[in-house]
C-alpha cells in the first residue's frame, strides 16, 4: 500500500549543484595566485565536510567555507577585495531565480491529484522557502518539511506525521545517500532520479537486492512507476 509521495527538491524539481559549480569557478578563479584549482577544491571540500555540524547544508555554509579556505590557503594574507567578492557571489546565489527541471511540475502535479505529496529538503530555511515561492508548485504539496538533514528517523518521523507511515511512503530524489538509502532504511520505497552534477558529499553506490529501490532517468515516468507500485490512492 502507498499512499504518501515525498519530492526532494535540489536539484530534483530544480537546479542547484549547477549554481554552486559556477561559484566554486569563480572562486577558483579569484585564488589563482595562491593555489592550484585541484588543490583549491580539495581544501574546500574539507571544509565543506569540517563544516557541516556547525553550518549545515547550503549557500551560508558554503560561502563561509570558501571563506575559510581562502584564509588558509593565503596563509591569513586573502586580501579583503577577495573576501568581499566571495561574499557577494554567496549574495548572488541566494538571488538566483528557480530554474526547474524537465517534467518537475507535471510530475509534482499528476501525483497530487492522487496521493499525499510532500517536499522534503534539506539547507537553508529562508533560501528553500525563496526557491519554494518562485517554483510556483508551493501549492501543490500537502506538507513541506526543511530538516538539517535526511536519516532514516526523519524520514519515519515525517511520513507519520504527514502520511501513513515510511513503510506506506515513497520518496524520489538525486542523492542516494540523502533521499534513497535513508528511505529504504525506514521501510519506505527509494526512486533515484540522476542529475548530470552531484556534490562529492552526498556521492553514494546504490543498493544492492533492495526491492524497494527503484531508478528513473527523469522524472517523466514517475506516476507510471507510482501507479505501477501501489491502488490505494489519496484519501
Amino acid at each position: 500500500m502507498l499512499t504518501t509521495i515525498g519530492f526532494d527538491a535540489d536539484d530534483t524539481l530544480w537546479q542547484n549543484e549547477s549554481f554552486f559549480r559556477l561559484t566554486q569557478d569563480r572562486f577558483t578563479a579569484a585564488l589563482a595566485d595562491y593555489a592550484g584549482a585541484d588543490h583549491l577544491h580539495e581544501r574546500l571540500l574539507a571544509a565543506e565536510r569540517r563544516n557541516l555540524d556547525h553550518y549545515g547544508f547550503g549557500v551560508k555554509g558554503f560561502t563561509l567555507s570558501m571563506i575559510e579556505t581562502a584564509i588558509e590557503v593565503t596563509e591569513a594574507r586573502v586580501p579583503a577585495r577577495i573576501l568581499g567578492d566571495i561574499l557577494a557571489a554567496g549574495r548572488e546565489m541566494l538571488e538566483h531565480p528557480i530554474e526547474l527541471l524537465p517534467a518537475a511540475r507535471t510530475a509534482v502535479t499528476e501525483l497530487a491529484e492522487r496521493y499525499r505529496v510532500l517536499l522534503i529538503t534539506k539547507g537553508d530555511l529562508l533560501d528553500q522557502e525563496r526557491k519554494l515561492a518562485q517554483s510556483g508548485l508551493g501549492d501543490l504539496f500537502d506538507a513541506v518539511e526543511i530538516v538539517s538533514n535526511k536519516t532514516a528517523p526523519v524520514y519515519r518521523s515525517v511520513f507519520t506525521r504527514h502520511g501513513t507511515g515510511a513503510d506506506q511512503g515513497l520518496m524520489v530524489g538525486n542523492s542516494l545517500k540523502s533521499d534513497v538509502l535513508p528511505m529504504l532504511e525506514a521501510g519506505g520505497w527509494g526512486v533515484h532520479v540522476p542529475h548530470g552534477l552531484t556534490w562529492a558529499l552526498e556521492a553514494a553506490d546504490p543498493p544492492q537486492d533492495a526491492a524497494r529501490f527503484h531508478s528513473l532517468p527523469d522524472l517523466s515516468g514517475l506516476a507510471d512507476l507510482v501507479e505501477g507500485l501501489a491502488a490505494p490512492h489519496k484519501t
